[in-house]
């Protein structure tokens, strides 16, 4: 089954991902770190993996200067929970313009995520870019 666990926790995990995307979205760091727990790793493939919380938000607040008014949409393809463990699918769409034209970037992640003191969040994010489409603005 492609969603497995508690609905409790399912829903949980959902508004992590709603959360994570948000944040990103108002370019809210504080808000996109309290995603991640604090032994973290975030693997961004051509740009390299970072890892503990300190590094991987450091890594987005620089790279996010190079997205204004950057719309990240977020959803699951799949979520299995065991415990305080999970692991989950999603997928991404990223819109934003630079150098005169507009990107619209598809992309997945293979999550590991964890309940710690009651809450969800990251433990792991490995990126996998799917589709890239230019268009000018």
């Amino acid at each position: 089954m492609v969603f497995s666990g508690p609905l409790e926790d399912r829903m949980a995990l959902r508004d992590l991902l709603d959360s994570y995307a948000d944040a990103v979205c108002r370019h809210d760091a504080a808000a996109w770190a309290a995603t991640w727990a604090d032994d973290c790793q975030w693997e961004l493939p051509g740009f390299g993996t970072f890892s503990g919380k300190v590094a991987v938000v450091d890594t987005w607040t620089a790279a996010m200067q190079g997205f204004p008014g950057l719309v990240f949409q977020a959803w699951p393809g799949a979520m299995t929970i065991d415990g305080d463990r999970a692991t989950m699918r999603s997928y991404t769409a990223e819109t934003y313009r630079r150098d005169e034209l507009i990107h619209r970037d598809l992309g997945e992640y293979s999550d590991q995520c964890a309940k710690i003191d009651g809450r969800w969040c990251f433990v792991s994010r490995r990126f996998r870019a799917l589709h890239r489409q230019e268009d000018g603005a």
